[in-house]
């Protein structure tokens, strides 16, 4: 039952109604954050009125703001607003599961047939389109987030800790967020205060940070009490039935990796990559960049790629059937993920339309976005090194080119992500028809 501690909302639509238009979104949000922001703004803003723009503006705001998803959490959100807890649990859910399950299958299939045939040559196709993907990203983010000296060399000390020095992705938005923070001490104007009011990944502006008011801590040690005891209990409960190899350490890499997500599913996947790669073995580079070319053809959040990855860590380890172990490592990894993104919105929404300025706040994350953009730029050099030097250990002029024209193609004519990806598909098919 929807609670009533929402806000009313003129011509609020009934529970099933909304229940019907959030799993509509969930089948049908391709193209990114942006684009399923685009997508809410434009049915439920625009177009059926059951939100006002002010009220989505600042859903939007803070969902940006926190680590994890923000389309997803935007939808949680404006769930809440309309039917309560609910209401944002039922939203979020509808919003992430048809992504999910097409994610699964896709999973399995380059899992099982990922090296034969046309399957293969479609991923091998799709490989130089990523690179030129994530390439575009570092352009975008720096755009934005690089306004003067500071804030450059903020990108270039990440890039330098991550690819030569490895520290971990963690640790440099810890710094990040503390040199942020220094740098408003004494009323200074900081430096990394405009990152963080245009750099957002995926390009919609961020407001400063707004702080919940003192008497949300009941409320807010309650609510952690519970999602404790969410994530706790299906982790222990697959511990038991499945044993503790891959899946404690799934539980531990994405539960942590979902609360250090500023700036999306770009800046996470090095992290998550070296340590699925390099640290525990369950996926090789090209394995890993098959996952983010799936993501990026299939509906929801782009960080969707987590589970694949989940899926990959169950199905190289398994002793004997891997079908099951791959499927509980997918959906252990997915709800890790993504539970915290529940519990940041349900946590602060009531108190989002009382919030006030914090330039601390605002300066440390502009000081992340920074930082996010060397971190971006390590996944770049870490997916164009397997890609274009291939086994041979001679660089891939074919794919350098596909990249190339890919990568053109997005900063000079903005085409859309899912047509680079089907033409990059087409491309490795049609080499492996004509046997090249």
């Amino acid at each position: 039952m929807p609670d009533a501690s929402a806000p009313a909302i003129p011509d609020r639509p009934g529970f099933a109604t909304a229940l019907a238009y959030w799993f509509r979104l969930g089948c049908l949000s391709f193209g990114g954050p942006a684009g399923q922001i685009a997508m809410m703004q434009h049915d439920l803003v625009d177009g059926r009125r059951w939100i006002g723009q002010r009220a989505f503006l600042r859903g939007l705001s803070f969902a940006t703001l926190l680590p994890g998803p923000e389309a997803t959490q935007l939808a949680i959100y404006i769930g809440w607003r309309l039917h309560g807890t609910a209401g944002g649990i039922a939203a979020g859910a509808l919003f992430v599961l048809p992504g999910m399950a097409c994610m699964l299958a896709l999973s399995w299939l380059a899992a099982a047939h990922g090296e034969t045939g046309f399957v293969g040559a479609i991923f091998d196709g799709l490989k130089p389109v990523v690179v030129a993907i994530v390439g575009h990203a570092v352009w975008r983010i720096g755009r934005k987030a690089l306004g003067g000296w500071p804030p450059a060399a903020l990108a270039a000390a990440a890039f330098v800790a991550i690819h030569l020095l490895g520290v971990g992705f963690p640790w440099v938005v810890v710094a990040a967020a503390g040199i942020g923070w220094l740098s408003t001490l004494g009323g200074r104007e900081s430096p990394f205060a405009g990152g963080a009011h245009g750099a957002a990944v995926d390009g919609d502006e961020v407001p400063h940070f707004a702080a919940l008011p003192p008497n949300a801590s009941r409320r807010f040690a309650g609510l952690s009490i519970v999602f404790a005891v969410l994530w706790a209990i299906p982790v222990g409960a697959v511990l038991w039935a499945m044993g503790t190899r891959p899946f404690l350490d799934i539980a531990d890499l994405f539960t942590k990796a979902a609360f250090v997500t500023f700036g999306g599913a770009y800046a996470v996947l090095p992290y998550v990559a070296d340590a699925a790669v390099r640290v525990y073995a369950w996926l090789s580079p090209a394995e890993m960049l098959n996952g983010l070319a799936l993501a990026e053809t299939t509906p929801g959040p782009l960080i969707l790629v987590l589970q694949y990855v989940g899926f990959f860590a169950g199905w190289n380890t398994a002793a004997s059937d891997p079908l099951l172990p791959a499927a509980m490592g997918a959906l252990l990894a997915s709800y890790v993920t993504f539970l915290p993104s529940f519990f940041f919105i349900l946590a602060a929404a009531p108190y989002i339309e009382g919030l006030h300025e914090n330039r601390a706040a605002s300066a440390a994350l502009g000081a992340i976005t920074a930082a996010v953009v060397g971190v971006v730029l390590n996944l770049a050099v870490f997916l164009g090194t397997a890609v274009f030097m291939g086994s041979s250990g001679r660089i891939d002029l074919a794919a350098v080119a596909v990249a190339a024209v890919a990568l053109f193609a997005l900063v000079r004519f903005g085409t859309a992500i899912h047509w680079l990806v089907f033409a990059g598909a087409a491309y490795g098919l049609a080499r492996w028809i004509i046997g090249l």
